[in-house]
Parts: C-alpha cells; sequence; structure tokens
C-alpha cells in the first residue's frame, strides 16, 4: 500500500461513517484498536459499532468537513485534523463556530486496512459541561 491508497482509507473512513454505511467495518483490520474519550480502548470492528453505540438516541446525524480536512501522511500513520457538525439531542454544533467540533485522529495501518484508530477530541460536543468552560463560551472558536 502507498501513503496515497492509506490517506484515501482515511477519507472514506469519514464519508462511510457519516453516512452509517456498514461498509465502513470492511476498511477496519480483524483485530482493529478503536481509542475514543470517555470510551477507552477495544478491539476488533465490533469495537467501533460499540463505540458509536454510546451515542444511540442522542445523534441524530454527524458531518465532517471533508473539503477542509488535513490529511498528514507519515509511514503507515495518516493523521487527520479537522471539524465536524451535527445535531446531538436536539443542539447543533460546528467546528470553528461552537466549542465543540475540533478532532484529530491517528490511523495506523496494516495490510491495506486501519489497524489502529485513535480519535482525539471532546465528546461534550453541544457544550453541556459548563463549569470546565475555565475561560468561558464566548471565546473565537
Amino acid at each position: 500500500m502507498t501513503t496515497n491508497d492509506n490517506v484515501a482509507i482515511a477519507r472514506s473512513y469519514f464519508e462511510l461513517a457519516d453516512q452509517g454505511k456498514p461498509e465502513v467495518l470492511d476498511l477496519l483490520h480483524e483485530d482493529v484498536e478503536i481509542y475514543f474519550p470517555k470510551f477507552g480502548i477495544a478491539k476488533g470492528r465490533n469495537a467501533l459499532l460499540e463505540m458509536v453505540s454510546g451515542f444511540k438516541g442522542v445523534l441524530e446525524f454527524i458531518r465532517h468537513d471533508y473539503d477542509t480536512l488535513q490529511l498528514i501522511p507519515s509511514g503507515d500513520y495518516v493523521v487527520v485534523e479537522g471539524t465536524s457538525k451535527g445535531k446531538l439531542s436536539g443542539r447543533s454544533w460546528a467546528g470553528g463556530t461552537t466549542p465543540g467540533g475540533r478532532f484529530c485522529n491517528v490511523f495506523k495501518f496494516r495490510d491495506g486496512k486501519i489497524a489502529s484508530l485513535h480519535i482525539y477530541l471532546d465528546p461534550d460536543y453541544i457544550g453541556e459541561d459548563e463549569p470546565r468552560f475555565r475561560w468561558g463560551k464566548q471565546r473565537n472558536w
């Protein structure tokens, strides 16, 4: 696999995941490691489904901003920085406009599949955790 292949797979991950397509699991190595804040680390393709299940009943939609993704390849890794928008519990967020919605994902590849996916973000997409906005919510996002 080439660096360009890994970048294309990482980009496809966001598109398929946003659409809720089961084909996203085909991008994952069978023993993939998934990390998400407050979820922790789990292994196997079903770990992605388990992680997503934590949003069941509250996440109405999510869409990553594909045109502004910063995809940074390095060997077997692709680091992706970007923003997302969506609706959770009836409230909207838009990365760059609201406190939530900025993320950084680190993909590691093996055998043409995603072997590790570590997602770094604040899962408080809609700013429900008011006491921890130590500098206020009126800052430029």
